[in-house]
């Protein structure tokens, strides 16, 4: 920075504190009604009566319009999007925003990489797909995601694939599992589609759920590295796992047709409606993703003394996802309108009960991909990638987005930091969203940061502007309600408009008027505007309320 470092410091703490540590500041919270509008919110509010606690208010408009884009495509809403929607005074304006994000290719990008996480979509070791498999089976997966395919069906054609690993992607769902044996099939399986960890279960049960996977063959072709996986009817039993009955996880023994593929019999049981595991499974992850936490939590170690902390809202969401034929879309849009997730996340109680019982949104660090999306998208920059897979399978273009890589080996130094999963177990908890000193220290103090905001073609046409304005220009009084357009008479921004393009790019919302009163101050103090810009950009890109959902 061009200002010595205790200035900057004392800066981003002055921005940082300039209203936004009120507990009722209106920067986080809606005067709106906190009553239930849906069984959703009566069944969590009654829970939380219960339990005697008392739920947060309403998150703002700006909270809320940051919160549903990186919740839903995991994208950071422009400056313009974020002024649009503040500035919306249509009461369903919420609703008709969530229609639009699901309807956005950004979703099937965010989504895509989501599912790759518990999927294990990974060219390199130990997982090993290879290139070509690893994107074949990551287009799959997004274009189902993009074109919406019924959740019954995307598992079920997972489980009964046959065919080239480079051109059915969907069968890389049984070359991913580092235990390629009836029981490491059988074991993944459950983890993925029943949310259970079976290397827990007795061994009659793990052996009569293996017998369905025995009789998967892997066969090279002439093509480095290609595989043929399918069902193969001449194929001997496994004496061990697979000698067992074909038994599915209730107890059912399977009855099978002469040369029957039994993992038809199997997806044919488990995504019925009457399956006690597999729609809970999919609502209770739903649930997490979206709200920080399972209704059962972990949300993949299902098992009876793990009990859901709401059951009667598990058991509705079951039943709607049933009711709407398995389409996800519909689900999201159930808990995204709810006033459960539309909550704040300025908790009215302290208790740990709280957190379980969704009293409040709870904070949570953006993830890697996110993160470094959002601070390219921000500064108008780029990012590098690489893998140990040599080209040409691992070209990745200028601009690529984090959340949009095919490949869990496409990596880069700042992922790697900050918590990308490594893809190698499907468990959920391989994601760390701890923040870590070395994490702050490379936000606050790297080069890598740093060239960003003082080389951004974005941020530097945004600080020259405002730079040709005289210096007594800078409005300071306008209210936080009433941001009206400055005046362009001269053809430039105002430096009062600097900073406020700069509050919706990086927080999403408008300054508040102390803000904007800190920020004036410093302004006239700084040698330059875009000395000040830069200070500003790397004051609030540093605030816990950019790094954390909120």
């Amino acid at each position: 920075m061009e200002t010595s470092l205790i200035t900057a410091f004392l800066f981003m703490a002055a921005v940082i504190g300039a209203g936004a540590d009120k507990p009722t500041s209106p920067i986080f919270e809606s005067p709106a009604d906190v009553a239930p509008q849906g069984k959703i919110d009566e069944l969590v509010f009654a829970r939380l009566e219960q339990a005697g606690i008392q739920p947060a208010n309403v998150c703002s408009d700006a909270v809320f319009v940051r919160r549903v884009y990186l919740d839903v495509i995991g994208t950071l809403p422009t400056a313009q999007e974020a002024r649009t929607f503040l500035r919306d005074q249509d009461p369903d304006k919420r609703r008709v925003l969530i229609d639009r994000l699901l309807e956005r290719e950004e979703f099937a990008d965010y989504w895509a990489m989501k599912w790759s996480d518990v999927l294990r979509v990974k060219a390199e070791l130990p997982i090993n797909l290879w290139p070509n498999a690893a994107q074949a089976y990551h287009r799959w997966i997004r274009t189902s995601i993009r074109e919406n395919l019924p959740y019954d069906q995307f598992v079920r054609e997972m489980l009964t694939a046959n065919g080239s690993n480079f051109r059915v992607g969907q069968v890389n769902f049984y070359r991913a599992v580092q235990s390629k044996t009836p029981e490491g099939i059988a074991q993944a399986v459950a983890l993925t589609f029943l949310g259970t960890r079976a290397d827990k279960w007795p061994k009659e049960r793990l052996d009569g759920m293996a017998a369905f996977f025995s009789q998967i063959s892997f066969k090279s072709t002439t093509e480095w590295k290609e595989e043929i996986v399918a069902f193969d009817s001449d194929k001997a039993p496994d004496p061990g796992a697979a000698g067992a009955a074909h038994r599915f996880p209730d107890g059912t023994r399977a009855q099978l047709a002469a040369g029957q593929d039994p993992r038809q019999a199997f997806a044919d049981w488990l995504i019925t409606a009457e399956n006690p595991w597999f729609t809970r499974n999919i609502v209770n992850r739903v649930w997490s993703w979206l709200l920080g936490r399972g209704i059962v939590h972990e949300p993949d170690d299902i098992r009876p003394d793990n009990p859901p902390s709401n059951p009667e809202l598990l058991t509705y969401l079951e039943n709607e996802l049933i009711e709407k034929k398995y389409d996800l879309k519909q689900l999201f849009r159930l808990i995204l309108n709810s006033k459960t997730y539309q909550l704040a996340s300025v908790a009215k109680s302290e208790t740990p009960e709280a957190v379980a019982l969704f009293a409040q949104y709870p904070l949570r660090r953006l993830e890697a991909e996110v993160l470094i999306d959002a601070l390219n998208q921000i500064t108008g920059t780029t990012e590098q990638y690489s893998s140990p897979i040599p080209e040409p399978f691992t070209f990745i273009p200028e601009g690529q987005r984090s959340i949009a890589l095919p490949d869990g080996s496409i990596t880069s130094p700042f992922l790697e930091q900050f918590g990308r999963p490594s893809r190698d177990t499907g468990l959920e908890s391989e994601r760390s969203n701890r923040p870590t000193a070395s994490q702050r220290l490379h936000m606050l103090n790297s080069s890598h940061i740093q060239r960003k905001i003082e080389s951004s073609p974005v941020l530097q046409a945004l600080f020259a502007s405002a730079a040709t304005q005289p210096s007594g220009k800078f409005n300071k009084s306008r209210k936080t309600a009433k941001f009206s357009k400055p005046s362009e008479s001269s053809g430039t921004k105002q430096p009062g408009e600097m900073v406020t393009v700069l509050y919706l790019t990086i927080l999403s919302r408008f300054p508040t008027e102390d803000e904007l009163k800190t920020v004036a101050e410093y302004v006239q103090s700084a040698s330059s505007k875009r000395e000040a810009g830069v200070d500003l950009a790397w004051a609030l890109i540093n605030s816990a309320e950019f790094l954390y959902r909120h």
